[in-house]
């Protein structure tokens, strides 16, 4: 296993949709159900969407394994050493492996001086609420965010401070 990331480019958009979309249907739907994953899909991966996402300063790596890509991630940087992590998704069928602790690591090497990272992440996704207090995440407080057409996201909003 020789596991890495690679800062995506424009140019990698479409990987990371298509990578997005395997995901997302393989995950959600027990979670959030059919209809809102048609719906959050289109809305954050179009190629639209992510364009514009990259426009605005997100950041995406491409989680790779030898020449293949099996993850992304999307975070910002909020000033003063904290940061937002937007996404942060290894592909279903790579799951159990360790890639997730290990692609975490990498990417605190890479930030050195990170003093904060949070995320939001759907309160009935126990799976990965679980690898984020595996991985010394804290619950900070519940969010729900509207995102149209009727939807809210009811999400924790998770915190990670780097030991000193």
């Amino acid at each position: 296993m020789s596991i890495r990331l690679q800062q995506a480019t424009p140019g990698d958009i479409p990987t990371i949709g298509a990578l997005a979309h395997r995901i997302w249907w393989a995950h959600y739907p027990a979670v959030i159900g059919e209809v809102q994953v048609r719906y959050m899909l289109g809305l954050m991966y179009s190629h639209e969407a992510l364009q514009e996402q990259m426009e605005k300063g997100h950041i995406f790596w491409l989680v790779m394994d030898g020449g293949e890509t099996i993850g992304y991630l999307a975070l910002s940087n909020q000033g003063e050493g904290r940061f937002f992590l937007h996404k942060f998704y290894i592909d279903n069928e790579q799951r159990g492996r360790g890639i997730g602790r290990q692609v975490f690591q990498e990417l605190l090497a890479h930030y050195e001086g990170m003093r904060a990272l949070r995320l939001t992440v759907n309160r009935q996704n126990y799976k990965s609420i679980n690898f984020y207090f595996r991985i010394g995440f804290t619950i900070e407080c519940c969010v729900d965010i509207p995102i149209g057409e009727g939807y809210v996201m009811n999400d924790f909003q998770m915190l990670y401070v780097p030991r000193a």
